[in-house]
């Protein structure tokens, strides 16, 4: 204990020293740091921030030193995370690779591939995107017909991915191929790295409702891969793939923690458009229904750190199929609240009559509908949750 009150006193000290000030306020999107070979940094201090954390392997707090990380216990690296908050300073990096990829390199990856990428991640040099789901294959994912067929010393790749996020900014794309059409679906995937700036890669961003277009259509045509970026064996990509899906279902349940509307608390907001009396709120149902959503957000969190623990910083495993129910289906509602909070001025969509932040509500609203969807959907995180959780029979 005494160890771990000293790295507190040792990581607050230099988080004062080094987080510049105005990397202690919430980011704008255009200032939100994703790295890659073609980063620009609107703001200069992001940079700065992004390097020295870099530099300390705080972008990757648990990673061992040897590939980018900090080497810290999953103690320490919580303790860094609350210091981090109390100063309000930002993430200096939003990255797939950190949430997704890198951990299944660290499981699955040889050591020349743990060299080659992890500390790229970690500095935020490359930017990756996730190629998952397919026109026929997005709940059942197992169905993917986009094909790596092995000739010599590389894989022959033909195919069509959907819904890849941010895939139009990507230096590099983790993918599942069908390297075995013969094989039950299953038993015939594998999981391959692809460079993005292949000429047989090519991209589409698709327009969402929300009127942003995070997502595109990825086109793979012809595309010749080294058997050196083939991760985990031949064949072996559907173990692998199960394994990414519960990092990335646990970094969709903390999706509330890193959107824009959760820059204010929800009765900060409810104040200023419903009014206040005697210093509460003055709407008494409105005022229920806030304080509940704030004991449950509370709940979760500490949910989530148990898991964490639980898990003695491995994988999360089955768990994640819940955290990611709950914590989507707890973002969502916090949306609907702030549209009740706002009223008829969460309703713009654009022109005078609005400020700038009352105009981002009615779009992240719709965005929030998709959490439910992305990453599996609630349905298929329920099925888990049956099946693997609870041991119920099929």
């Amino acid at each position: 204990m005494a160890d771990l009150e000293a790295f507190r006193a040792a990581a607050r000290g230099w988080l004062e020293a080094n987080c510049p000030p105005s990397m202690r306020t919430p980011a704008p999107d255009d200032e939100v740091v994703w790295g890659g070979r073609r980063a620009r940094f609107k703001n200069p201090d992001s940079k700065l921030w992004l390097e020295r954390m870099a530099e300390r392997g705080w972008t990757v707090p648990t990673w061992p030193k040897a590939y980018g990380g900090g080497g810290l216990s999953p103690s320490e690296a919580r303790i860094l995370e609350e210091e981090m908050r109390r100063l309000d300073c930002r993430s200096p990096l939003q990255s797939f690779g950190i949430w997704m990829l890198g951990p299944v390199l660290l499981e699955y990856g040889s050591e020349a591939q743990k060299q080659e990428h992890l500390p790229k991640i970690a500095r935020g040099e490359i930017r990756w995107c996730q190629g998952y789901s397919e026109p026929e294959a997005g709940s059942d994912l197992a169905g993917l017909k986009t094909r790596a067929v092995p000739q010599g010393e590389h894989f022959l790749v033909n195919g069509h991915k959907i819904w890849t996020s941010y895939a139009n900014f990507a230096d590099w794309i983790f993918c599942l191929v069908r390297t075995d059409p013969m094989a039950k679906k299953h038993d015939g995937i594998s999981f391959i790295l692809i460079d993005m700036d292949d000429p047989g890669v090519r991209t589409r961003p698709i327009r969402l409702i929300s009127g942003s277009s995070p997502f595109c259509e990825t086109f793979i045509e012809n595309v010749r891969v080294p058997m050196a970026n083939l991760v985990g064996g031949l064949n072996n990509g559907w173990t692998i793939a199960k394994k990414l899906l519960e990092h990335e279902r646990k970094m969709i349940a903390s999706i509330g923690e890193r959107q824009r509307g959760a820059d204010r608390p929800l009765a900060e907001i409810a104040k200023r458009y419903v009014g206040e009396r005697q210093g509460a709120i003055a709407d008494e149902v409105l005022r229920d229904r806030i304080v509940q959503q704030e004991i449950d957000q509370r709940a979760f969190r500490l949910t989530q750190r148990r898991a964490t623990e639980e898990a003695k910083g491995g994988s999360p495993g089955p768990a994640s199929a819940m955290l990611k129910y709950y914590g989507t289906e707890l973002n969502k509602r916090k949306f609907e609240l702030l549209l009740a909070c706002a009223g008829t001025q969460a309703l713009g969509w654009e022109g005078p009559g609005f400020a700038p932040d009352e105009l981002r509500i009615a779009r992240e609203w719709l965005r929030s509908k998709g959490n439910s969807i992305e990453g599996g959907t609630s349905e298929v995180q329920l099925n888990v949750i049956a099946k693997r959780v609870l041991g119920l029979p099929d």
